[in-house]
């Protein structure tokens, strides 16, 4: 039916169109509005979701913030220029029983050393320890081959050079390390005798042999050991001594209490106010006291 012949309601066109105008403008705002949230929201999240991302993706951004001002590391302590409180003390002499006697054979060092010193006649000589002295003949090679390298020994003279060799090679003396029952009788059968006591007791040399007695090598002497002289200290004058009388050089005295001792001191029976001291040179210069 057309709008005009219904009953009861108005047909004028501005009063039929108002109100579903005012409708019809609600809903499009409405929708605006709503439209306009969700992009506003939309604005609002994706930053986020971005950031997120970008805390996955880039390690340098996922790290902590680092502190405005970070702690000063401490400096380290270098355990060289450092001694600790609980240093071990040196060791004065070796504990347990020492062999009085072994088989009276020797094991040699077989390993040929470099020329120590720069300068002048060569002396070749051999290592040897006693077997059955419970001793190590590398370990006593080494020992010697220090003693005699230095600084301080024999070849900072400049007119002489030492060598270990192998055996078979040919050489100008042995460095013997025995027992005090061996040393004695190799001592004695080239005219010394060691015996303190009526026990073999210092070391010596005869012709071609340098005889080092086990018992000083492993414990030193009473009166070292109470002036706590390290064993190792003692070792090393040990050797140059008796290789110095190989060398032709022949006992000293003390020049002067409180002045070290001279290497061609019998430092292991006396002092006589001296300080221990193994080496022959002293820095550079050859180190004496008188005849005796």
């Amino acid at each position: 039916m057309p709008p005009s012949s219904r009953p009861g309601r108005s047909t004028a066109p501005v009063a039929a169109g108002r109100p579903a105008g005012r409708w019809r403008s609600a809903i499009v705002v409405l929708a605006f509005l709503t439209a306009a949230g969700i992009a506003v929201a939309a604005v609002v999240q994706r930053p986020s979701a971005g950031a997120a991302e970008v805390l996955v993706s880039d390690d340098s951004v996922a790290q902590p913030p680092a502190p405005s001002a970070p702690p000063t590391p401490s400096a380290p302590v270098s355990p060289s220029s450092t001694p600790s409180p609980t240093s071990p003390a040196p060791v004065l002499t070796l504990p347990g029983p020492v062999p009085a006697h072994g088989r009276g054979s020797f094991a040699y060092d077989d390993r040929p050393g470099e020329v120590l010193g720069r300068a002048g006649v060569l002396r070749r000589f051999r290592v040897a320890v006693e077997d059955g002295s419970d001793e190590d003949v590398s370990a006593f090679g080494d020992a010697v081959q220090r003693a005699l390298a230095g600084p301080g020994s024999w070849v900072d003279s400049g007119r002489l050079r030492l060598q270990r060799v192998a055996p078979g090679a040919r050489y100008d003396f042995t460095v013997y390390l025995a027992t005090r029952d061996t040393a004695g009788r190799l001592c004695l059968a080239g005219g010394i005798d060691i015996r303190v006591g009526g026990r073999p007791y210092t070391s010596c040399r005869v012709p071609g042999k340098v005889v080092i007695n086990l018992d000083r090598w492993r414990t030193s002497a009473p009166h070292l050991v109470a002036a706590k002289v390290p064993l190792d200290t003692y070792r090393l004058y040990v050797i140059n001594h008796e290789v110095g009388h190989q060398l032709g050089h022949h006992h000293e005295g003390c020049p002067r209490a409180g002045k070290p001792a001279p290497v061609m001191q019998q430092q292991t029976l006396f002092l006589d106010g001296c300080r221990p001291n193994p080496w022959p040179y002293l820095d550079g210069r050859r180190y004496t006291g008188p005849a005796v």
